[in-house]
């Protein structure tokens, strides 16, 4: 009699514990009826006054934001994806150079935001974006900020070396410039971690309509295209032009500290500059990337995401409704702006903000810089082979700047293990 009650007694103990676990779980909205989002960093912020607008005029609206770190989202999120959707939210944050390859990796995974009549809202975007987005003629995502490009430049060392930035408008006359600076300034004209990234080779790519694949999927590490950009950055090497900056702190640092002359980076750089330059302000500017002709393209991107909404979620219509009203609410824009975020969407252009004159950098109206181009940026083809092609790319462009190989030589190789790789 006594083992019976004993026995009874464990089961209940192990009841009582088991509903104490999961009362404090990670709940979803499947659970709680409330929409879940995991994002990062400084979108975390934009989401929640976002939300709160929203709930304004949903007042049943609930939000719950998960803060995780970058590569703690694709972790988790290539996790659930592989375990059949368990365990993941409504919303997931993705940036442009990831989401091809989950969309393809995993086709039923994202909603189709066509069904949901994203096609209404699609002139508000960039084509470059929208492209991006639309895989197996699936839209897959919302766009949210994206990377315009430009080079941020010292306008203090341009005015000691009586180099005129405006003047600069294709690559060749950028290497020239660079000459100049260095002579009267003893200044590097620009900082590169030629080792371990690729970032101007891959601006320089998509102003001429290319990455690594082109837009049938192709490997193009030894085109034209790619080329003209590894013959750049290996000339820039040879004429002393480049400080070696490895890592991100080292390349901002180089930057504020006044190192380098220039920064060719996307929008988003400006918040790093002010933010650990403080005491540089008034001494920049910011002009359009170079082009490889008179004349030639000088729009490209370089950063981005996006937001998704996963098939799996009981609450698709409510997810689909929020996020509209997220990507297209010219206040969320204007916020995500002071995090250092560019918004992708056009209608906002004609804000005041995108004309005034800021005074860091020299009372130059840099927003308008940026937003010109966004019609111009061309549309590329990530694939699912993004992280392996990088990964290659900034092992030609280290054994090419080397000079111990040429750099066909060196982007043959490179395409050669691609292949290899992505079979």
């Amino acid at each position: 009699m006594k083992k019976a009650i004993s026995l009874i007694c464990m089961v209940l103990i192990i009841g009582m514990l088991s509903a104490c676990s999961g009362g404090n779980s990670e709940k979803t909205s499947k659970d709680d009826n409330k929409l879940t989002a995991w994002a990062w960093n400084i979108n975390v912020p934009v989401l929640e006054a976002a939300a709160e607008r929203y709930k304004k005029e949903n007042p049943d609206f609930e939000l719950e934001i998960v803060e995780l770190g970058r590569e703690d989202v694709y972790q988790k999120l290539t996790t659930g994806l592989q375990a059949g959707g368990q365990g993941l939210p409504d919303i997931v944050l993705v940036e442009d150079d990831r989401i091809q390859g989950y969309a393809e990796a995993y086709p039923k995974a994202f909603l189709d935001l066509k069904k949901y009549g994203f096609e209404e809202q699609k002139d508000k975007f960039p084509t470059s974006k929208t492209d991006l987005l639309t895989v197996n003629d699936k839209v897959v995502g919302f766009p949210f900020d994206g990377g315009p490009t430009g080079v941020f430049y010292r306008t203090d060392m341009f005015e000691e070396a009586g180099v005129k930035a405006e003047d600069i408008e294709t690559w060749d006359q950028f290497i020239e410039a660079g000459k100049t600076i260095k002579e009267k300034t003893g200044k590097a004209m620009l900082g590169l971690d030629l080792n371990g990234d690729d970032g101007l080779y891959r601006m320089m790519m998509n102003q001429q309509g290319s990455l690594y694949f082109d837009d049938k999927g192709e490997l193009v590490l030894t085109s034209e295209q790619s080329m003209n950009a590894a013959k750049v950055i290996k000339q820039l090497k040879d004429e002393g032009l480049v400080k070696n900056t490895v890592g991100w702190d080292a390349w901002i640092s180089a930057m504020v500290s006044g190192e380098v002359a220039t920064a060719p980076s996307g929008a988003w750089l400006s918040g790093s500059i002010t933010g650990q330059g403080k005491d540089t302000s008034g001494k920049w500017g910011v002009i359009p990337l170079p082009a490889f002709e008179e004349g030639g393209n000088r729009a490209s991107n370089l950063g981005g995401s996006n937001y998704v909404i996963m098939e799996n979620t009981n609450m698709k219509q409510e997810a689909y409704d929020f996020l509209e009203f997220f990507s297209t609410d010219e206040e969320t824009q204007l916020e995500a702006m002071k995090g250092g975020l560019f918004p992708t969407l056009n209608t906002i252009y004609d804000e005041p903000v995108f004309t005034e004159k800021q005074e860091f950098f020299t009372n130059q109206p840099i927003w308008q810089t940026f937003t010109q181009q966004m019609d111009s940026i061309p549309s590329v083809n990530y694939t699912g082979n993004y992280s392996v092609a990088m990964d290659e790319s900034i092992k030609a462009q280290s054994e090419a700047v080397s000079g111990k190989v040429s750099i066909e030589d060196a982007y043959k190789a490179a395409e050669d293990r691609l292949k290899n790789r992505v079979k």
